[in-house]
């Protein structure tokens, strides 16, 4: 970027990140009660026959330079609360304030306005990406689009600085998509996003189809400049082994409905509700000889077409009681003195649950790891092991 537009971005994300537990009038962004229902038609004369409740009734809040992640099983809404924050789809109801600004109050032309300052990055760099439009093309359209650029020479130089930012060349203006590989153009499309100088990212799912290395780079590379420039980022994923390297505060929805939130370290820390417990119990550990307890969950995620009444994970929950059929818990915080971890869950019975599931050392460790020293002293020595 530009120097004026690097001091604008340091200084308008300068605020320290604050990770209270209810909505601040200061917070960069303020979702309250936000829904989306999309009609599903049937007949003839193609009449609304149900509603899958894909968001329904979701609040939450990012504050200034920090990482809001949101996770949950595929189909559970994460996507489309993303695409309600940017008005990609219009809500049903509910309440989107950006800056102080009731969004979804906003005509058409003033939201393209403030679209500069509200970015996304999709999940497949490729689809997202115009094939027939170069690379320098591409980041220099919302550069003209905005008024970001006066002339071919500036946006050209505008467009070399967002290609040596994200670890590109310059000359790579010149190619087409399908001339990179995968992490390449997630890249690029991180540099579209950051040509307008936003204020907020909406990353849906932006590492999911690349290599484990590469995703890697890329989530240090966002890290980095999230440092730099003091953005905010909305972190759409179901793998929480990524989310735990960038995220700030994590939401754990579940069909359409937030479960629990806490900061990133309270809450793989202390996980509270089962479905939460159920999403850390199966991220993967790279030691082969360390087995945990497993809080598996049993069935498939219900229908939004027709959600079960009361708690929705009672369906699949060890722990549900004849109450959670019939009454739908809130999201309660945890106000305990001194807490400082902004907890809530929707559930009232954790406090009863037995401790979390833990990470168990495997009886054959010891035997394991001197089997491994044996090896590597025969790739050292070129001897045999047995």
């Amino acid at each position: 970027m530009s120097a004026t537009g690097v001091a604008r971005a340091q200084q308008e994300g300068s605020g320290a990140s604050s990770l209270g537990p209810r909505h601040s009038s200061g917070a960069l962004l303020d979702v309250q009660g936000l829904v989306k229902h999309f009609p599903v038609k049937s007949g003839v004369f193609g009449r609304v026959s149900a509603q899958v409740r894909a968001v329904d009734g979701v609040d939450f809040h990012v504050n200034d330079g920090e990482t809001l992640a949101v996770v949950g099983e595929s189909g559970c809404g994460k996507s489309t609360v993303g695409r309600l924050v940017l008005r990609l789809l219009e809500p049903t109801a509910g309440q989107v304030r950006f800056e102080g600004e009731d969004l979804l109050a906003l005509a058409s032309e003033a939201m393209r306005a403030r679209r500069r300052r509200l970015q996304v990055i999709f999940q497949d760099p490729y689809a997202s990406l115009n094939p027939r439009m170069t690379v320098g093309a591409m980041l220099g359209e919302p550069l003209m689009l905005h008024g970001l650029a006066k002339d071919e020479r500036g946006r050209s130089a505008r467009v070399a600085e967002l290609l040596e930012l994200v670890g590109l060349r310059p000359d790579h203006a010149r190619r087409y998509p399908h001339e990179f590989s995968g992490g390449q153009r997630q890249r690029i499309a991180i540099a579209r996003a950051l040509a307008v100088e936003p204020r907020l990212i909406v990353a849906d799912e932006p590492v999911s189809a690349l290599d484990v290395s590469i995703q890697a780079q890329v989530i240090n590379l966002m890290r980095s400049l999230q440092k730099r420039f003091g953005m905010a980022y909305i972190f759409i994923s179901h793998d929480l082994a990524v989310v735990k390297h960038i995220a700030d505060r994590i939401a754990v929805m579940y069909l359409g409905k937030i479960v629990e939130t806490a900061t990133a370290e309270e809450l793989f820390r202390n996980p509270r509700h089962p479905y939460t417990r159920a999403l850390l119990a199966a991220v993967p550990l790279p030691d082969p000889t360390v087995v945990r307890e497993r809080a598996l969950l049993e069935g498939d995620i219900p229908s939004a077409l027709n959600p079960p009444s009361g708690c929705r994970f009672h369906t699949r929950c060890r722990y549900a009681r004849e109450s959670c059929h019939r009454d739908e818990p809130s999201l309660a915080y945890d106000d305990s003195p001194g807490s400082g971890t902004g907890h809530a869950t929707a559930c009232p019975w954790w406090p009863e649950f037995p401790p979390a599931p833990t990470v168990l050392e495997g009886t054959g460790r010891d035997q394991d790891k001197a089997r491994l020293d044996r090896l590597q002293a025969a790739f050292v020595t070129g001897q045999e092991v047995s």
